[in-house]
């Protein structure tokens, strides 16, 4: 080394760092690299990202050629720094000593945190191009690779540890799938965004949170008088309607407004006919998913469900539409008979029916009701009392205070909310 000039020794020793800082932001960018952003660019046919994808279906092949070079450079460049100082200084110690930790900053500084952190931040621009340089690499020091991996895999069969496969990204849950719909607002639409995170719900929320309750139900008596049935399909809301028989729990069928139009037609109408036209009902359990109700409405090529509990009492109705709103959102017009929740007024209150579910005050006013309990507010504050308010009484359940402006019969039928300061899930206390 003496006949080297320390012009070309300096040079040889930027050239190894240069090599060291190669191979760590090729470690970083490879490792960091977004493995279905990856399968994309692949599909789209990315050379540099095929290259890739081959080198990450070999993680221990890929980590092997990386370390390697990268451990040959560091310690040729600590060994050349060294020949450096003895050739200036000669072989002081002080001075080795400060040859040591001078390239141990260099090599620091200059090819480990700074590449890592530049491959880390532009992961998907930099492993494409690496590849091209490390899959040559690894062909030609692919023996010295396999020898090196031998003693790993009798290493990490000795400890018990077997890697996953490098090749195929991570299975995500449906909550991380979930979280990451969330954290894309910037590339997926605001609306497009929701339907993604009501898809992800499905499987939370059962029928009995969204169906339409017992109390709500419309329906007809077939044991009503004619005049009164006549009026009431005349002037119906719903296409089907339930049929029952003195008592609503007494289920006769669903009748499809359709099929009577022409007895209503010819003044024909009469309980026998109207009893033949009925078709039998569809029974579901409360309890069941919504997504697997989905699934059900499209095996039995059903629309129209009617929910029942544990021990087959009727508790409401479901429909396939009452689904599709839990997805996109409501689209089409409310019944008459159910207040539809708005938003806040300007003095930062809302009037809303007893009757109003949970999950949709929640959803429109941005509220964190309790919902592992009663599904309507009226059940709520009836649980919160355990008994029956009367009206001008106040309270506050999970940071909502709130007014009971009216109740009727055995239930609260108006409440007026005022908007909370901070949207915080608390245990039910009266103000």
């Amino acid at each position: 080394m003496d006949d080297i000039p320390l012009s070309a020794q300096f040079g040889a020793l930027l050239v190894l760092l240069i090599l060291s800082a190669f191979f760590s932001i090729a470690e970083t960018s490879m490792m960091a690299l977004n493995r279905y952003r990856l399968k994309h660019l692949v599909k789209l046919g990315h050379r540099g990202a095929k290259l890739a994808h081959v080198l990450l279906a070999r993680t221990d092949r890929l980590l092997g050629v990386i370390l390697l070079g990268n451990n040959l450079v560091n310690a040729a460049a600590a060994t050349l720094v060294g020949l450096i100082t003895i050739q200036l200084f000669g072989e002081d110690k002080i001075a080795l000593g400060l040859g040591t930790l001078a390239v141990t900053f260099l090599i620091l500084v200059f090819s480990e945190i700074t590449p890592k952190v530049i491959g880390a931040a532009y992961a998907e621009r930099i492993a494409p191009v690496a590849a091209y340089v490390l899959v040559p690499l690894l062909q030609l020091l692919s023996p010295v690779v396999w020898f090196v991996n031998l003693f790993v895999s009798a290493l990490l069969t000795l400890l018990r540890i077997k890697p996953p496969a490098g090749g195929e990204p991570q299975r995500l849950s449906s909550e991380e799938l979930r979280s990451l719909v969330l954290e894309a607002g910037h590339y997926i639409p605001k609306n497009h965004r929701s339907i993604l995170v009501n898809l992800f719900d499905l499987e939370r929320i059962t029928v009995e949170d969204v169906m339409t309750p017992r109390a709500q139900i419309e329906a007809v008596d077939l044991e009503a008088p004619l005049e009164l049935i006549a009026e009431q399909l005349a002037t119906s809301y719903h296409t089907r309607l339930l049929v029952y028989r003195n008592e609503l729990g007494n289920i006769a069928g669903i009748l499809h407004l359709r099929r009577v139009l022409a007895l209503m037609r010819e003044g024909d109408l009469e309980r026998d006919k109207l009893a033949e036209l009925l078709t039998e009902p569809y029974f579901i359990p409360a309890s069941t998913p919504l997504f697997a109700q989905l699934q059900y409405f499209q095996e039995n090529r059903q629309r129209f469900a009617l929910v029942v509990d544990e021990y087959g009492e009727l508790q409401g109705l479901m429909t396939l539409e009452d689904i599709i709103e839990e997805i996109i959102g409501e689209f089409t017009t409310n019944s008459p008979s159910v207040a539809s929740v708005r938003a806040w007024d300007k003095n930062d209150s809302a009037l809303v029916e007893g009757a109003s579910p949970l999950r949709e005050l929640n959803r429109k006013l941005g509220l964190a009701l309790p919902l592992d309990g009663p599904k309507t507010l009226n059940g709520l504050i009836v649980e919160h009392f355990q008994d029956i308010p009367e009206a001008g009484v106040s309270l506050k359940i999970a940071g909502v205070p709130m007014e009971i402006v009216q109740t009727q019969g055995r239930a609260v039928k108006t409440v007026r909310l005022f908007k909370p300061k901070a949207q915080v899930l608390s245990a039910p206390e009266k103000s």
